[in-house]
């Protein structure tokens, strides 16, 4: 079943991060398309993008991201793996996860503004996710030992603190039931 869980990790990161180094060049071509000086053929090269754009979010990006985070998350349980070096992994997942949603973020913009709307540079979405990327690759191959870098956190960063979770949220839940009160 490891291996079968690997396999499937693997095959999907690997789709996700192509998709995550597609989708900015994808983007690019919004400026492209609003550059062309015949509107009609305009219309339908902008037609033409958001169908590309919006399959290759929703149809190649999204779904190989959650099935990579699923079986990534499969594995960790099921080897039992619980070392530093993952928790920084999860990390960078996290900003592959944020650079991902910025490009879905960019492609919803570009839905709902003008053909004419100046697009932020989509490739600095890379500027995030391709140092995650190669972070994730090195400390998978690596799997350094950061018992010393661990050392050098504040203490208050490496033990537990001697917190009362439920007083913590007791404003919140108050706050809650005020809200859930019926009006007279």
């Amino acid at each position: 079943m490891i291996a079968l869980m690997k396999t499937l990790h693997i095959a999907a990161l690997v789709i996700w991060c192509a998709s995550l180094m597609t989708l900015p060049l994808l983007l690019g071509l919004h400026r492209l398309i609003a550059a062309d000086p015949a509107p009609h053929a305009m219309q339908d090269k902008y037609t033409r993008f958001r169908r590309v754009t919006h399959m290759a979010y929703t149809g190649v990006a999204t779904p190989s991201g959650v099935i990579a985070i699923a079986a990534g998350t499969v594995l960790i349980f099921a080897a039992q793996v619980m070392d530093v070096w993952l928790l920084v992994k999860l990390v960078l997942v996290a900003g592959m996860a944020l650079g991902h949603a910025w490009l879905g973020h960019m492609i919803v913009q570009s839905y709902e503004k003008d053909v004419h709307w100046r697009m932020p540079p989509p490739a600095l979405s890379l500027l995030v996710t391709v140092p995650c990327m190669l972070g994730i690759l090195w400390l998978v191959l690596v799997k350094p030992d950061l018992a010393d870098w661990v050392q050098r956190l504040p203490t208050w960063m490496r033990e537990p603190l001697e917190l009362d979770i439920k007083a913590l949220l007791a404003p919140v839940q108050q706050w809650l039931n005020w809200r859930q009160e019926p009006a007279s």
